[in-house]
């Protein structure tokens, strides 16, 4: 089913691999005779080479500086978003920026009324130039596909999920300040990524849908990193055996393997979906070279891939239905332990309770959002549930279409219809399932949703409350069998079904009559309509000499997610305030950090005022007497040395490329994360954005713990200096104990942002 290959290989006229080792040279040597380019040369034939080459602005293809065609962003992004751009001195949106309203779009009452935001991003549109999508309409990825993606073409968006691979548009998913770049006319800096072919083969067979290919591909490749941070290529003979909807299915997933992007060959399938949507202008035939180099190849045999699941609280926690359902027990008793870190012990998790007669029982199914409202997924599912019931027991299940066009032609050939009958309940064009603001299960429920992602809390669940909930993911098609035996888990494969495949009719005349589209004319006269509780952020200082950071955090799962470190779902209403949201900084994964990293900023806040920051942080005092008396540190004084927090965590900034991850922190003081690696591209990018120091330390035994103080001298010129290591201290009980921290790469830039203190400063004073 599954193949990773250890290095390298070549892919000659796009269906045959040869293994980079020593046999490759005669091997295409007897291929291609005379006519064999070198390991440099055929790295240019990818896709994804000539796509970043057509948009780099260096002169470099080592170090890339990439310009982006279009930008997307939603409401839980787009405000802070045009905050930042508009105090670093934004006049129009250079470039069409989409704004749609998919994540807040229930209009409730929160730290901010919703419609507040969505009124914020229509004035802004018609103030700067862009595009706006009213709630309900599309959820972002789905208007994106019908609206924006183009062959060849390139598209930045604030949501991890910004994948158009399978349409020829390579996309990245990053943290709002990338954005803010491209709206003031810079770059997104990035050093030339390693590129994996994924190499398709075979059918799928009738039952297994797109998030059965995309699990078994993350379950390969997630833990051991294989794409990590590259650029997922997919090619071979398969590709022209899955349609254009099935091939987004998989594409969107791509997010959690966590590779940089994606893209595909194209061909007449995704012609024709351009031409479906009135824009077959835009379609471009890509493929890679005769002879294409690939940093590393994944086969895939489609025709093996079963139905599979993906169990809490990873995607990557991956088994096939079959096998879950033989060792039911095993695994659940598995799901337990990986449950006990993840959750750090604060609920009591079992999905034992939920085995009936043998056989495992859900409470709930949900087939949404960018990954599951799609057309052909939709369809299939309600195929499966013609003229069957979901029952009247607890089991209940939610449709969200991605998009109303697609509601409508669900209407017009009579899916809707056959959906409704049997008890499930469609809603409209909503992402809130995707991150715990939509069908919340009841306490100790469990979820199989066709979305992206399983994190605790995704299912809305609160353990600072005691309530816990879990969420499987699954496709459409098996989760609709599932409904079809009234809960109890079912592979699609294991049910008769006519899948009646109908033709879709795109209406572009919804958008015309309800989205408003600038056509990227900006009428400065237009006043921004700002709610109560939109904020503007609070001044940040810059890197001052010194630094003396307390440690308020220190945790040591795996991984940790963007979700732990500031909270999807109901947090989201305070989206607009960045010191509101703040306060729900890792509340779910240490309720103490807010109030101690509080304490810290109070010491720093007097400092600013030339203030004694001991009168304020009596311990700190303590500290950096400590700290004076050592000789060489005799003149460290408050003048020279800020105070702030830290935390330590061995992988963070998994998942969602929301800034607040990053942001939340520094308006709490935050001046640094220390950690063995960091999981993302995207969130070390958001920390260095904020002006936070994105510490390395190497694997092994701390030399600090949580509430340590730590002592950084000569920080600032450290960073100006590039220096890739800088000496650090433990302050404590009297003595400085030495340890050494690694800066990593960063650009010139991205220095500067650091020593100004932020993005927004760094704009400032350009």
């Amino acid at each position: 089913m599954m193949k990773l290959y250890e290095g390298g290989a070549y892919l000659l006229n796009g269906s045959e691999i040869v293994t980079d080792n020593q046999d490759a040279p005669a091997v295409l040597k007897k291929r291609l005779g005379d006519r064999v380019p070198s390991k440099e040369e055929a790295a240019k034939n990818t896709i994804a080479y000539s796509i970043l080459k057509n948009h780099n602005t260096s002169g470099s293809m080592e170090k890339l500086k990439i310009k982006f065609d279009k930008l997307t962003s939603h409401d839980i992004t787009f405000v802070g978003i045009i905050q930042t751009a508009r105090a670093s001195g934004l006049e129009k949106f250079p470039v069409p920026y989409v704004l749609t309203n998919c994540h807040n779009s229930l209009c409730a009452v929160g730290g901010t009324i919703n419609e507040d935001d969505h009124m914020f991003g229509l004035t802004c549109a018609k103030k700067y130039g862009g595009v706006y999508v009213p709630p309900h309409q599309a959820v972002i990825h789905q208007y994106a596909r019908e609206m924006l993606a183009c062959g060849g073409g390139m598209i930045l968006g604030s949501d991890s999920h910004t994948r158009y691979g399978a349409l020829g548009t390579m996309a990245m998913g990053e943290g709002g300040p990338e954005l803010v770049k491209q709206l003031l006319g810079q770059t997104y800096d990035i050093n030339m990524p390693g590129v994996v072919g994924i190499y398709l083969t075979g059918k799928p067979v009738p039952g297994v849908g797109p998030q059965d290919i995309a699990l078994a591909i993350i379950g390969a490749v997630f833990s051991n990193g294989y794409v990590n941070n590259k650029v997922m290529e997919f090619v071979g003979p398969g590709v022209e055996n899955l349609s254009a909807d099935f091939r987004i299915g998989v594409d969107v997933m791509t997010t959690e393997t966590t590779c940089l992007s994606s893209i595909w060959k194209t061909d007449s399938r995704v012609k024709e979906f351009y031409e479906i949507h009135g824009r077959s202008g835009d379609y471009k035939e890509l493929n890679p070279g005769d002879v294409a180099y690939y940093d590393g190849m994944v086969e895939v045999d489609l025709s093996a891939v079963k139905p599979m699941i993906a169990m809490p609280f990873h995607p990557s926690n991956t088994y096939t239905i079959e096998e879950l359902n033989e060792n039911l027990m095993d695994i659940l008793d598995d799901v337990e332990k990986r449950a006990a870190v993840s959750l750090d012990g604060a609920v009591d998790f079992t999905l034992k309770n939920k085995v009936r007669n043998g056989r495992l029982y859900v409470d709930q199914g949900i087939i949404a959002g960018c990954a599951g409202g799609g057309f052909e997924n939709i369809c299939d599912a309600a195929d499966i549930l013609k003229n069957k019931f979901i029952g009247s027991d607890e089991f209940t299940l939610s449709v969200y279409p991605a998009s109303t066009p697609i509601y409508m032609e669900l209407a017009k050939n009579g899916r809707l219809a056959s959906l409704i009958q049997s008890g499930a309940i469609v809603k409209t064009a909503f992402c809130g399932p995707c991150f715990g603001a939509g069908d919340t299960p009841a306490n100790n429920a469990f979820s199989i949703r066709h979305s992206t992602r399983n994190f605790p809390n995704r299912e809305g669940s609160k353990l600072q409350s005691g309530q816990i909930a879990s969420v499987a993911l699954m496709d459409a098609r098996s989760i609709a069998a599932t409904a079809a035996n009234k809960g109890y888990l079912t592979a699609a494969t294991d049910i008769d079904a006519e899948f009646g495949k109908p033709k879709y009719f795109f209406d572009s005349s919804i958008y015309e009559n309800r989205v408003f589209d600038s056509k990227g004319v900006a009428d400065p006269s237009v006043e921004i309509k700002f709610g109560p509780n939109i904020k503007d952020w609070p001044a940040m200082c810059e890197l001052p000499e010194n630094l003396m950071l307390k440690v308020v955090s220190e945790i040591h799962d795996p991984v940790t997610t963007t979700d732990e470190l500031i909270p999807s779902g109901e947090t989201s209403s305070y989206r607009s305030n960045p010191l509101g949201l703040a306060e729900f900084t890792l509340s779910r994964k240490d309720p103490a950090y807010v109030g101690l990293a509080k304490e810290v900023q109070k010491a720093e806040k007097a400092r600013e005022a030339g203030e004694c920051m001991g009168d304020v942080l009596p311990e700190l005092r303590e500290a950096m007497h400590t700290v004076k008396a050592v000789e060489k540190f005799s003149d460290v004084c408050g003048k020279n040395t800020g105070v702030g927090s830290t935390i330590f965590a061995v992988k963070p900034g998994d998942g969602s490329a929301r800034e607040q991850a990053a942001s939340c922190q520094k308006v709490l003081g935050g001046w640094a994360n220390i950690a063995n690696s960091y999981a993302t591209k995207r969130y070390r990018s958001n920390l260095i954005n904020w002006g936070m120091l994105p510490f390395l330390i190497d694997e092994g035994e701390l030399p600090f713990k949580n509430k340590d103080y730590l002592f950084i001298p000569g920080i600032r010129a450290a960073v100006q200096n590039k220096e890739t290591e800088v000496p650090a201290y433990v302050v404590k009980d009297g003595a400085l104990k030495e340890f050494t921290l690694r800066l990593g790469e960063m650009t010139d830039d991205e220095r500067q942002i650091i020593l100004d203190g932020c993005l927004i400063n760094y704009n400032r004073v350009k």
